[in-house]
């Protein structure tokens, strides 16, 4: 049976040219970075070139602002509580995100609620969509910190970050975004955006698991999250992942080169997949916007299925997507994504994601489109508020 991977999103393969760039640094440059010998010589040059090579990916003015992480998590953690910290004693305890951010920005700043932060949720539209002004109303003399993700993972919506910039840097305050999906898709330059702080992962363009990045505009003070060694200029304790800094910095040039081309497949791709299920099949809802959304990302309510159901059905056909609401890590709540958008409980379980990479065909989508609708018949046939539906409709 064929097995067709739509689930970009959440992991990508390691690209080959990542791969053979990194195998060296587990065999032959083996060496600490830290050592002032050869072999920690020759790890340091590999990550003073992948730092460049990040820094290039993003736009930032120097390679030092850039600091190397374990991941996207870590990153967002390290940029949030790191200017939590520094700026409580400083200027206040305020802090504003998006309804919709990834669980490593909700959940940290759910953290830092408990030990006495104030944290501000913005609301945003039916399409996911962040309103100015009401980011504007919000802001305080106590507020230090705004953090709204550059792109959804869940339904791709991209935000006006450039203006969410302005509006931070006119009132002195420090913008974060996690970038984790957004980098390596769409341009992503930190001087147009206006941002001080930005997340990326290296899994999600291509690279290793493991590895990360969190830049630090340069005059931007944050405490550190690591305690430790004198690693990453006094930024982030812990002998360097070398290997993964390596694909990493590999990934990103990659991205750099491929990414127009890149997204003109996942374009042509995606507009294939969206027109063909709103054509094939009946109660289908796209969550997100048409057009201001990631490449590659599609996100669909199936009314009268679960979700999960459909995750299932479509895994035995060797279709692997994932499902918008966290039923499948054990939690039996919605997307908090989908129902700040508006969406119902019912209709955002009922949710999946398809998020396509750079390997994906014509030919997978056009299986995608037979498949589908057939599966979700059939579990629409075991409901009974789909046939009363159909009864209404007759």
């Amino acid at each position: 049976m064929k097995r067709i991977y739509l689930d970009h999103n959440a992991t990508t393969p390691v690209h080959p040219e990542v791969k053979e760039a990194m195998l060296p640094y587990y065999e032959e440059f083996f060496g600490n970075a830290s050592s002032v010998h050869s072999y920690g010589r020759e790890a340091r040059e590999a990550i003073d070139v992948a730092r460049e090579q990040v820094a290039e990916l993003i736009g930032a003015s120097s390679p030092t602002e850039i600091v190397f992480t374990s991941g996207g998590t870590e990153s967002d953690n390290h940029a949030i509580k790191g200017t939590a910290y520094f700026q409580v004693n400083k200027k206040g305890n305020h802090i504003i995100i998006s309804p919709i951010e990834h669980h490593a920005v909700e959940n940290t700043c759910e953290y830092l609620e408990k030990k006495g932060f104030e944290v501000t949720h913005l609301k945003v539209d039916k399409y996911g969509v962040i309103d100015l002004q009401s980011l504007e109303d919000a802001i305080k003399d106590t507020t230090i910190l705004i953090s709204v993700m550059h792109a959804n993972n869940e339904v791709g919506t991209i935000q006006p970050l450039a203006e969410v910039g302005k509006i931070a840097k006119e009132r002195g305050i420090i913008l974060h975004t996690d970038a984790v999906q957004s980098v390596g898709k769409i341009p992503v330059d930190v001087n147009d955006l206006g941002v001080d702080l930005l997340s990326l992962s290296g899994h999600k363009i291509y690279g290793p698991k493991g590895i990360g990045a969190l830049y630090i505009r340069k005059g931007t003070r944050i405490d550190s999250l690591l305690h430790g060694g004198h690693h990453e200029r006094n930024r982030r304790a812990g002998t360097e992942n070398v290997p993964g800094i390596v694909g990493l910095g590999k990934a990103a040039e990659l991205a750099k080169k491929n990414l127009e081309s890149e997204r003109k497949h996942l374009w042509m791709l995606t507009e294939k997949l969206r027109v063909g299920i709103q054509e094939k099949i009946e109660f289908v809802r796209q969550n997100g916007p048409i057009e201001s959304r990631l490449p590659g990302t599609l996100n669909f309510s199936f009314e009268f299925i679960e979700g999960e159901g459909l995750i299932l059905s479509l895994d035995m056909h060797g279709i692997c997507v994932s499902t918008g609401s966290a039923c499948t890590s054990g939690s039996l709540e919605p997307s908090h994504v989908l129902t700040a958008m508006g969406l119902s409980a019912e209709i955002a379980h009922g949710s999946v994601r398809f998020s396509l990479g750079r390997d994906n065909t014509e030919e997978e989508i056009d299986y995608v489109l037979e498949v589908l609708p057939n599966v979700v018949n059939r579990l629409r046939a075991m409901s009974p508020l789909y046939a009363d539906r159909v009864k209404m409709r007759a």
